[in-house]
């Protein structure tokens, strides 16, 4: 178990954990010394072999005193990603080992959160069985960002063909807005401009409170830098505006932070900081 918040159990989920892209190409408006400035913050991320920022792949699995709730399902097995040819048509079991880890398995899971529809978030959204694409968990609903389903209806993807359309017409999808709760303890947050219908996850159990960023901040560095653009925000500036809410919120709070991409224990509390902020594992 990686923490307790109040009554619920929060599990990491861990698929991969490798070099992504170099930070120059992730974040853009950086900078040209922004490589330096990441390794200043979070020493030993970034590989010294490729340049590249090392990045988990993973979801969080909540075990609330009525239902267990997977918050993404990372990269998956058997999906078309030649872009990122790391992630294209793999076959690993540690994603499905971490579950069985937890003590479930895929029949466990009643809800799939999905923060938004990119690949390295609903992967395991479904497998390949005999040639064809079934929800991997049987007995669970899945919950989508409303505006995420209709831009990936639209451009018809191969993640939408693979990973959503299956689970849609299964009957087990329910496409969602902002500030959806789930049961007593979970609350979908708006955190737009990384995708148009990202949201970021609030657990309350209690007094305690702790918050998944989803992909509305990549690293911690952000923290001290929200203004930095990430190469795959939708909208950049927007995401901008979502990063400084989250981080405002988080650090007026203190509330645990679980940040889905963060350096590996990816747990810790934003500090306000001189106008901006700082991340204290």
């Amino acid at each position: 178990m990686l923490c307790k918040i109040g009554d619920v159990e929060v599990w990491r989920i861990l698929e991969i954990h490798a070099p992504f892209l170099t930070t120059e190409e992730l974040f853009p408006s950086a900078g040209p010394d922004v490589r330096a400035v990441v390794e200043a913050h979070v020493p030993g991320c970034v590989c010294a072999q490729s340049g590249r920022l090392i990045l988990p792949i993973q979801g969080f699995l909540l075990k609330t005193p009525t239902h267990n709730i997977l918050v993404d399902s990372c990269v998956g097995n058997d999906k078309t990603v030649p872009r990122h040819p790391d992630w294209h048509k793999r076959s690993d079991t540690r994603f499905t080992a971490s579950l069985t880890a937890a003590g479930l398995d895929v029949g466990d899971i009643h809800y799939v959160l999905c923060t938004h529809l990119h690949v390295d978030h609903v992967g395991w959204n479904t497998r390949l069985e005999d040639g064809r694409w079934v929800p991997t968990f049987p007995n669970a609903r899945y919950l989508m960002p409303a505006a995420d389903e209709a831009y990936q209806r639209e451009h018809s993807s191969d993640l939408y063909v693979e990973s959503v359309l299956p689970v849609i017409e299964a009957g087990q999808a329910e496409l969602v807005e902002t500030g959806h709760m789930l049961g007593d303890h979970v609350t979908l947050m708006p955190t737009p401009g990384h995708t148009p219908g990202h949201v970021s996850i609030e657990i309350t159990s209690g007094n305690r409170r702790a918050l998944i960023t989803g992909d509305a901040i990549h690293t911690t560095v952000q923290c001290w830098h929200p203004e930095w653009h990430f190469k795959f925000d939708a909208d950049a500036d927007m995401a901008v505006t979502s990063r400084r809410r989250l981080l405002e919120s988080a650090s007026e709070t203190g509330c645990i932070v679980l940040g889905s991409h963060f350096a590996l224990p990816s747990l810790g509390r934003v500090k306000s900081d001189k106008g901006a902020f700082r991340w204290e594992d």
